[in-house]
């Protein structure tokens, strides 16, 4: 499973773009999202800055390439 402090929760509606890209007035219960991990805290209220906060994997760049077919 995941661990909850490391995952943002975000109330969105997609039909009427609450808390998509600005912080909705009409989710007013809602004071943004937390995640704590081993690099760092981040915090929002909207969906993009939890897409924003994603941090990419590493990539083992002093091995050998390798791609999939």
């Amino acid at each position: 499973g995941y661990n909850p402090a490391a995952v943002a929760f975000v109330p969105i509606s997609g039909w009427h773009g609450d808390n998509m890209l600005e912080a909705s007035s009409k989710m007013p219960w809602f004071k943004g999202w937390n995640v704590e991990r081993k690099e760092g805290k981040a915090e929002g209220k909207t969906l993009i800055d939890a897409l924003d906060a994603i941090l990419p994997p590493s990539r083992p760049t002093d091995k050998a390439l390798r791609l999939p077919l």
